[in-house]
């Protein structure tokens, strides 16, 4: 290779590192594997190492991955925080043995910890006082997440010491039941599934809401202690320390004292690391005297005293059978790989996630192919790739299919979105996941109807929509199958109590794409009554704590859908609740049987959202369009021009606010 060529090959490697980083740090939605990162950045530092003229300071090779975001204050490293260089070979831990052996007057001995797959964090106390959180960030520097980590019960916000100030540093994971149970209710919500639980954890740590944080039920595992003038010295005895202070710290860390006991230790966890209740993604091996730790130093990004042998992703090769195409309660289509039976991880896998149209182009996948399978974090099946080298020459590309398999509408794509959704809203499946997540325990919580049942009550056509639930007969449920008079009036009466579900839960159970259980709490808060918040413009949805633009678009767009409008009268008929009772109380019934439109902006106090909440506390209808059956339009600055123009065809009277507060004797 040439220089040319070798200059071109840096800045693609150089560009491809960085936007895997910026994928794994900052959106915490990695699309490659740890190892195939670590062959691109050995590539690199190949070529640095033979064309030096081209090495820069900026390069991935000379820095540590940054994970630093907005919405956190950084702060300062006392000491750095580096990542660690990472092995996949016995052959490679030989070799660091040796170079570090070389540099000292005796063998050190070392100390084994299982790898954790998830985030870092360094602990500062102060006189025995938790006082800051930092993020790796970029080594130097990290987010402080103080508030967040505080929630975690397993960091000790006091601890009894001398010490006035001490450094300790570990993980924070994400237990595989809770990330099983967290992508489950992301699921059932049509929101992105977190890729494996270091992704969760990672997600979660930075989110800006601690309830969210406490909700997730993250664990800490501690494992290092620094400070100046520390009376401990070995890396072993320091972590005896933090136990005894309190601190959680791994229980199957071991004490090595030769390249064997080291490739033992190895061998134990690469076969026994599915029996821990979180994912571990290799072994970190570390100098355990201290003053060696020193006289070893640190490389630009990384300690020269530690290693971290990596586990390789666990893969099986099968056949494809067919593609299953499944879809979701928010009309998402999801293509499934159906498979050869084959072992991965200790079960049988027979299915598989091909994610979306995109995935299954770019990697080429046909039926028939044999296919590389991977337990994603070791928990949800994935095909990875193709055995190219196994291809019948007779297999043709797969088209992704173009109409939904349930109901024949054909697929719809929006721009910047990688997965084809079903736009009909009365699509069988669509239906059923709509009343099954309504009546889930999130949500309105109404037992004794599982899938069984709503199937049923679907395909009889006993119910279309969840409003349909709240008409339903004791006669009628009789004509179900294992239905007798007990279910069915047990079954009764859990509908009745539904109706005094809160309002925020009810709004979670409509099931607008991307409002979980978090966001239907916030919306329910800044809208204090339903109307309001079918009012709400993407703008004034934006201006709510943690919604974005998707989520607001979402949001707007779900009340634009008339079937969904038809749907919330007659909920609100049922008698459930749509309105937060503590923050909106009725005033008066001066609007009683009117409906207004409001349009344009306001000035405070009485800006536009007051308007609105005036209009339901005072008995009134707000509508959002202007028809023969508007009572009056208040209008502010810049009103809607379509909603002026028909107001003037249709003669319907505009009011100022000013007009309208007098209606109500408040001017």
């Amino acid at each position: 290779m040439d220089k040319n060529d070798a200059l071109k090959r840096i800045q693609t490697l150089k560009q491809e590192i960085e936007k895997h980083n910026y994928n794994y740090y900052i959106l915490n939605k990695p699309t490659i594997s740890d190892f195939e990162f670590d062959l691109l950045l050995a590539e690199l530092q190949a070529l640095e190492d033979k064309f030096p003229e081209f090495k820069t300071d900026d390069s991935p090779t000379q820095k540590v991955g940054s994970d630093i975001t907005k919405g956190f204050i950084q702060k300062a490293h006392p000491y750095p925080m580096l990542s660690l260089s990472n092995t996949y070979s016995a052959e490679e831990i030989d070799a660091f043995i040796n170079r570090i052996s070389k540099s000292l007057e005796n063998t050190p001995t070392f100390v084994c910890e299982p790898k954790f797959d998830g985030t870092s964090i360094s602990l500062h106390y102060s006189n025995g006082v938790l006082t800051e959180a930092i993020t790796r960030g970029d080594g130097e520097k990290g987010d402080d997440v103080l508030k967040n980590v505080q929630t975690i019960k397993s960091i000790p916000q006091k601890i009894e010491t001398d010490l006035p100030f001490i450094v300790v540093r570990g993980e924070i994971i994400m237990p595989r039941k809770v990330f099983e149970e967290l992508n489950q209710e992301r699921t059932e919500n049509g929101e992105n599934l977190f890729a494996n639980p270091r992704n969760a954890a990672a997600g979660t740590l930075k989110t800006l809401d601690p309830n969210i944080v406490e909700k997730r039920q993250l664990e800490a595992y501690l494992y290092y202690l620094l400070g100046e003038d520390i009376p401990i010295a070995t890396h072993w005895d320091r972590i005896q320390w933090l136990k005894n202070h309190g601190f959680n710290t791994p229980q199957w860390t071991k004490l090595c004292k030769s390249k064997d006991d080291i490739i033992e230790y190895i061998q134990y966890w690469d076969n026994h690391r599915h029996s821990l209740p979180f994912d571990i993604d290799g072994i970190v091996i570390k100098v355990n005297e201290i003053a060696y730790q020193e006289q070893l130093g640190l490389t630009a990004k990384s300690p020269r005293w530690a290693i971290a042998y990596k586990f390789q992703a666990e893969q099986a090769i099968t056949k494809l059978l067919s593609i299953s195409y499944q879809v979701g309660r928010t009309g998402i289509i999801t293509p499934v790989a159906n498979l050869e039976p084959v072992l991965l991880s200790g079960t049988t896998v027979k299915r598989a996630s091909l994610h979306n149209a995109d995935q299954i182009a770019i990697k080429d996948i046909r039926i028939g192919d044999y296919v590389i399978v991977e337990k994603g974090g070791e928990i949800i099946p994935k095909v990875v790739g193709v055995d190219f080298s196994k291809r019948s020459p007779d297999l043709v590309p797969l088209t992704f299919i173009s109409h939904c398999p349930a109901c024949g509408t054909v697929l719809q794509r929006n721009e910047g979105e990688a997965a084809h959704f079903c736009p009909n809203y009365l699509c069988p499946p669509q239906i059923k996941g709509r009343i099954e997540h309504f009546v889930s325990r999130k949500a309105m919580n109404i037992e004794g109807l599982g899938e069984e049942t709503i199937d049923e009550m679907v395909e009889k056509q006993m119910i279309q929509t969840p409003a349909d639930l709240y008409s339903l007969t004791k006669s009628e449920l009789l004509t179900l199958e294992h239905f007798a008079n007990k279910a069915a009036d047990n079954l009764l009466l859990n509908i009745e109590k539904s109706k005094q579900t809160p309002y925020s839960r009810v709004l979670f159970g409509l099931g607008i794409r991307y409002v979980g259980e978090t966001v239907a709490q916030k919306l329910a808060r800044a809208f204090y009554h339903i109307d309001l918040l079918i009012q709400a413009t993407p703008q004034q949805l934006i201006e709510v704590e943690e919604i974005g633009n998707k989520i607001a678009e979402s949001v707007y767009q779900f009340f634009q859908n008339k079937e969904n409008i038809k749907l919330i009268e007659k909920l609100k008929k049922a008698g459930l609740q749509f309105e937060q009772a503590k923050e909106l109380k009725k005033q008066s019934n001066a609007l009683a049987n009117l409906s207004i439109v409001v349009t344009g902006s306001f000035e405070k106090p009485f800006d536009r959202k007051k308007i609105e909440e005036l209009v339901i506390q005072n008995s009134g209808k707000l509508i959002k369009s202007v028809s023969k059956n508007t009572s009056f339009i208040v209008a502010g600055q810049k009103p809607g021009p379509d909603k002026m123009e028909q107001a003037q065809k249709l003669g319907i009277k505009v009011i100022s606010s000013n007009d309208f507060l007098k209606i109500l004797g408040l001017q």
